[in-house]
């Protein structure tokens, strides 16, 4: 059929460009908004949103309805399959998340240097710490969220997945932090009551659904082997702990090291009867030489050779929680630190106590050492 004669004298060119205009007022009419501040509100909404994988979005950004007058539609539902997550002997092969978890007081640059040296993939390392509120806290704070920021913004590699900080709720039972006063007998019951807190609160707050072991690590350890998830997740143990050591120079002036966390032990009927004989609100604390307990504590039985078999393992009934990797489903399964008197323990070895009674078993590695900071 022939063309109209107008159609057949217009330029081709005029027709694709009345078609490119067509296309561009169809764009403009039906495209949205760029109002400033729509644009501005958007950035709020996804703002608000949980950008981590711990817990389900707390603020979820979902878009106004028309069908219900412009308001927003009820947060979704999340749905989380636990029995898909993994805890295994090869935590990077599948994948698995680790949180790491710190109570600190004060802020080592050592600490951090080693965390950042820490050869598991960092994007599956989330971070978690609780600061008390004191003078010491606050300087701590202030350290640790500098040395989180040159981390966060610097090279992908070396991020972490995420970094929650907490502050207590409470005072702590002593002011000072030095080690001296730390490690007064008269002052334990009531410093690892405190500590024991701290603990459940950073753990309670930061253990999600997709976390498969926590590491806990304290701000004091600031030597490991950069493969310490890995070597310690390879036992595929419920709750393991490696020997806290410290170095020192001795009298020969020659460095040297000893140890440093007698948590780690074996009970004995020694300390079984002590146990027995004593009121309800009396506790045992190890390393002291006027409560002699007779225990097997793991730090004495350390070969400190450099032909050590550092894969040997031993059962333990106590431990310290300088160093500690624990299965998620052990703390899921209810198992946390008591700062109550709990089989007359407190704390880390009240948290092993309250782990064999829910079926789940402690290890230790006498010849797999940590270093703790020497003041």
């Amino acid at each position: 059929m022939a063309l109209p004669r107008s159609i057949r004298r217009t330029n081709p060119i005029t027709l694709v460009l009345a078609a490119v205009l067509s296309f561009g007022f169809l764009v403009f009419l039906f495209a949205p908004s760029s109002n400033p501040g729509a644009v501005l509100n958007a950035k709020r909404k996804i703002a608000n949103a949980a950008a981590h994988p711990l817990s389900p979005p707390t603020a979820p950004f979902v878009k106004p309805d028309a069908s219900l007058n412009g308001l927003s539609k009820p947060p979704p539902v999340v749905h989380y399959h636990l029995n898909n997550v993994t805890t295994t002997a090869d935590p990077v092969g599948n994948q698995e998340t680790v949180l790491i978890l710190t109570p600190l007081a004060r802020f080592y640059q050592g600490y951090w240097n080693n965390l950042l040296a820490l050869s598991y993939p960092h994007s599956l390392i989330a971070l978690g710490f609780i600061i008390p509120k004191t003078k010491e806290g606050n300087a701590a704070t202030v350290a640790l969220q500098a040395a989180i920021a040159t981390t966060q913004q610097g090279p992908e590699g070396k991020r972490f997945a995420s970094v929650t900080i907490l502050r207590q709720d409470f005072d702590p039972p002593i002011s000072s932090q030095d080690e001296s006063e730390r490690h007064k007998k008269d002052n334990q019951k009531a410093r690892r009551a405190a500590m024991s807190r701290a603990r459940n609160s950073l753990l309670f707050t930061t253990l999600g659904p997709s976390t498969s072991w926590v590491l806990w690590l304290d701000a004091d350890i600031i030597e490991t082997p950069p493969t310490l998830i890995q070597d310690l997740a390879f036992h595929d143990k419920p709750v393991l702990v490696p020997n806290c050591f410290q170095r020192f120079t001795n009298e020969e002036n020659k460095p040297d090291t000893r140890p440093y966390d007698y948590n780690s032990w074996q009970d004995s009927q020694v300390a079984a009867d002590m146990a027995r004989d004593m009121g309800p609100e009396e506790i045992i604390f190890e390393g002291y030489a006027d409560i002699a307990t007779y225990r097997t504590l793991m730090a004495m039985t350390a070969d400190r050779s450099e032909s050590r078999n550092q894969q040997a393992i031993i059962p333990l009934d106590g431990v310290g929680g300088t160093a500690l990797l624990v299965k998620a489903e052990v703390h899921r399964d209810g198992a946390m630190f008591p700062p109550f008197p709990f089989y007359h323990l407190i704390e880390t070895e009240g948290f092993a106590k309250m782990a064999r009674r829910l079926g789940w078993g402690c290890f230790g590695l006498p010849n797999y050492f940590v270093y703790h900071y020497n003041e």
